[in-house]
């Protein structure tokens, strides 16, 4: 029997390893010392910490411990990495490629800079949100200095082309950055094979705490410069100032340690209960799947629900079922997934959609529960209302807002 609530949440965050708490703990009360402190063993025992998390994350992605960065999460990093580029890079170009469907910390962040003259483009997606490689090459100009695109989306859980988009940046002399918060500890990452020069990752979303992150810089081939962002000290290499959080350092060492080890079991254990899962919503009558089928996260299911109002919707199920409908932080604003509407989703269906995200720890149980529960739930609220009957018999005025 499933223990409620149920939490299917994992792409907003992840409960904490347990084995990654357990690495953390001491660095609160024992091994205590700043890591910038370099006279004494206090300071000694916490840069050592600091030097195995830094190698272990690399580990993960393929880059070498000298070109990872620590940061306060993945938003922090994105900004590290975009705002740092257009400010070095300005004097070779103002042009900065990036596509619809980033998180918003991409999109807040290509926005604000687009405020300071920077130019944009933005690249369209299609159905499954997918970019095209050709759109891409078309939009190159001689004054690009970067290209932004994220690795897997937060929402639906489609896989960009990256090594694909790798190449056409490294063709042309660009910068390509990558925000992997949600494919790191879930896909096999490699920063060298695939032609990445910067790519942001969070702790928290593979099993370790939350408040810290890390940015990928290339160190060679080429040799990627970037403006700080934070000031004050020269941390990082003067990357990044700020006395370092070490408690939490450790746990994203650990975090991706643990990762690297179990990648492929859990992401098989995990879409095993996905597929189940979408096998038994879809089969509710005009439910429809958003995202790439094929090129997906093993974890994430988007599933739109037609002629269902989004806010009951939620009420009925959030009691006893913790879900998405949208990304986390952006769920308080009340509008349609900018994701969605980008892949022509009409705004009301982008609205009454939940993204399912299933983690390491959920269980069959678990996902037998939320099949019924939701079954039951759409069926009442179809059954209690106008706007079904309407829906299928094309009399709703705003039809077009529903459309697939």
């Amino acid at each position: 029997m499933a223990i409620l609530p149920i939490y299917f949440d994992n792409n907003a965050t992840t409960p904490c390893d347990p084995k990654v708490l357990e690495t953390m703990l001491p660095f609160f009360t024992e091994h205590y010392g700043n890591a910038a402190s370099k006279h004494h063993s206090f300071g000694w025992s916490a840069e050592a910490a600091v030097d195995i998390a830094r190698e272990q994350v690399a580990t993960l992605i393929g880059a070498t411990a000298k070109e990872i960065v620590f940061t306060s999460g993945a938003t922090e990093a994105v900004n590290l990495a975009i705002k740092g580029v257009a400010e070095m890079y300005a004097v070779k170009g103002n042009h900065i490629i990036t596509t619809t469907v980033e998180h918003s910390a991409v999109l807040d962040t290509c926005r604000y800079l687009e405020k300071k003259g920077m130019e944009l483009t933005y690249l369209p997606v299609d159905k499954n949100g997918q970019i095209s490689l050709t759109d891409l090459q078309a939009a190159i100009k001689p004054t690009t200095i970067l290209i932004a695109a994220i690795y897997a989306n937060n929402e639906t859980g489609t896989i960009f082309p990256i090594k694909e988009i790798g190449a056409i940046a490294k063709q042309n002399n660009i910068l390509f950055f990558t925000d992997a918060t949600q494919a790191v500890g879930k896909l096999p990452v490699n920063v060298i094979t695939d032609d990445i020069d910067l790519l942001a990752l969070s702790a928290h979303k593979l099993y370790g705490p939350k408040g810290v992150g890390a940015l990928y810089i290339r160190r060679k081939n080429p040799r990627v410069q970037l403006q700080a962002q934070m000031l004050g000290g020269g941390h990082e290499n003067g990357w990044r100032s700020g006395t370092l959080n070490v408690p939490g350092i450790v746990g994203l060492g650990k975090a991706c340690a643990l990762a690297a080890n179990g990648l492929q079991v859990y992401a098989k254990q995990i879409q095993a209960l996905r597929d189940k899962l979408e096998a038994g919503i879809l089969a509710i009558p005009e439910t429809y799947l958003n995202g790439d089928k094929l090129n997906r996260l093993s974890n994430v299911s988007n599933i739109s629900f037609r002629y269902v109002a989004h806010q009951a919707l939620l009420t009925s199920i959030t009691k006893d079922i913790a879900v998405s409908s949208g990304a986390a932080c952006a769920s308080a604003s009340g509008q349609p997934s900018h994701v969605l509407v980008a892949m022509g989703r009409g705004k009301q269906l982008a609205k009454s959609s939940i993204r399912f995200s299933l983690g390491m720890y959920t269980t069959d149980e678990e996902v037998a529960y939320v099949i019924k529960k939701i079954t039951d739930v759409v069926t009442a609220i179809r059954a209690e209302g106008p706007l079904w009957q309407m829906g299928i018999n094309n009399q709703l005025p705003d039809a077009e807002k529903w459309a697939i």
